[in-house]
């Protein structure tokens, strides 16, 4: 131990003889730290940027769209088939065991009015409550959500987000209050709580949240799709509203008398039935949602009846992957960036091994009489490799606090998130001192393999 103090002491006053050398030396190594510090601060910053994107989604995020119209040879793009309806949706959580939640859903964009005040949000939004769990959004800002018990009676409630309650509202809370959608009074029983940009760029709070049933039948009852009644007697009471057996919701005497099986399956009639823009469902776990994937893409295509060869008329869109696919993204560019910060690092510790040679040959007299009064040839590597480790330390130290500093800097300026690692500190060190050994080994080498009597005579 004594003798490795002894040989630092001697490192440490032969760098301190050449210091401005010493300091233009560490700068290749000083810049190659910062940026190694700097990206890895930035990168695990956008990681958790990311992964709070992702948590903004839900837990286990699929969402099932209708498939694309043709005509004619003309094909209309996703989700313009009617294809989803409410007994799908039932189905899915009933029959599907890797689901938890679904929930229906149906958008319009509509202009919400209150008082004198009117803001249009990106979309009017008609689900279920269940819509709020599977979207992890139960925790509400102020307020209670809407019921099941409001769903099956079309009630004139809604959830507001964010920015329609602060664009309607400003400061005071809308709870209690009454907004009109075309028309429409809706009751603000609840606030949202803020989810900020999904990973589209599209504003989560710019939404209104009604029940399904209100958005369909009450303010946007454009869209109707159809289907034999065959189908349609199969449907549970909260969709009967438009069929034929029973015209409105209120009605309890049938109209009509009821058709044997006989007579449905000759004289099928074509009755309307809601359908849905969207499904959103929630699997059990990030490792189910294959599972739940299959399972739904099977039980929809026996319920509406395709034969194999057919393509679906249905689309399911697993936001969990295309999250993982961007955070993979994230990762490569950032071990991309800190390749090239190696680079530099490289290029200093070449710089570093130059500068040890050129010491090495100005030193050699000095060499040959350590050498003469007693020191080995390993004292002499020993002395040599210190000072490579030495500098490229205190280039780390320096680089360190420069990378840390940049990345305070791109926060306050650009607004980049970063997180401060301990892990880039410990990499730094041990790259720093990695590159010591490994660039300050040959000068050393070739310091200790020297002829004291050469060494001597050497002008």
């Amino acid at each position: 131990m004594r003798s490795f103090y002894r040989t630092l002491r001697t490192a440490l006053r032969a760098l301190k003889r050449n210091s401005m050398r010493s300091v233009l030396t560490c700068i290749g190594i000083v810049i190659g730290i910062a940026a190694v510090v700097t990206l890895m601060e930035i990168g695990h910053g956008t990681a958790e940027a990311v992964r709070q994107t992702i948590a903004t989604l839900g837990a286990n995020y699929l969402q099932v769209e209708p498939g694309a119209s043709s005509s004619s040879g003309v094909h209309s793009g996703a989700g313009t088939c009617l294809t989803l309806t409410p007994q799908d949706c039932e189905a899915i959580l009933r029959e599907c065991p890797a689901v938890r939640r679904a929930a229906p859903g149906v958008d319009c964009r509509m202009q919400v009015i209150y008082g004198n005040r009117n803001w249009q949000p990106w979309k009017i939004f008609g689900t279920a409550p269940a819509y709020l769990a599977v979207r992890a959004w139960t925790d509400l800002e102020e307020g209670e959500p809407f019921t099941d018990s409001d769903v099956r009676s079309g009630a004139s409630v809604c959830l507001l987000g964010q920015t329609p309650a602060r664009e309607l509202f400003g400061d005071s809370s809308p709870v209690g209050k009454v907004v009109r959608v075309r028309g429409v009074p809706l009751k603000v029983v609840g606030v949202l709580r803020r989810k900020g940009a999904s990973m589209m760029g599209l504003d989560q709070d710019d939404l209104v949240v009604a029940p399904w049933t209100t958005v369909k039948f009450r303010i946007n009852s454009s869209k109707l799709a159809f289907a034999d009644l065959a189908a349609a007697t199969a449907t549970s009471s909260l969709n009967q509203v438009n069929t034929l057996d029973k015209l409105y919701p209120e009605q309890q005497a049938q109209i009509y008398p009821l058709r044997s099986d006989v007579e449905i399956a000759d004289r099928p009639q074509l009755v309307r039935f809601a359908d849905l823009d969207d499904i959103y469902v929630s699997a059990n776990s990030p490792e189910e949602i294959p599972q739940a994937i299959e399972q739904i893409s099977q039980l929809l295509r026996q319920r509406h009846r395709l034969r194999n060869g057919q393509p679906d008329d249905f689309g399911i869109r697993n936001w969990t992957e295309i999250s993982k696919t961007l955070g993979s993204t994230t990762a490569v560019m950032t071990s991309l960036l800190l390749s090239v910060a190696l680079i530099s690092l490289i290029v200093g510790g070449v710089g570093i091994m130059n500068i040890m040679l050129v010491s090495v040959t100005e030193r050699t007299r000095e060499i040959g009489l350590r050498m003469a009064v007693g020191a080995r040839s390993r004292d002499v590597l020993r002395q040599f490799l210190t000072e490579a480790v030495v500098l490229c330390l205190l280039g780390g130290i320096v680089g360190i606090a420069l990378g840390r500093g940049v990345s305070v800097t791109v926060t306050a300026l650009l607004r980049w998130p970063t997180i401060p690692s301990l892990t880039a500190v410990f990499s730094a060190v041990s790259v720093s001192v990695v590159v010591g050994l490994v660039f300050g080994y040959y000068p050393a080498w070739k310091a200790s393999r020297l002829e004291p009597i050469e060494a001597l005579r050497y002008e």
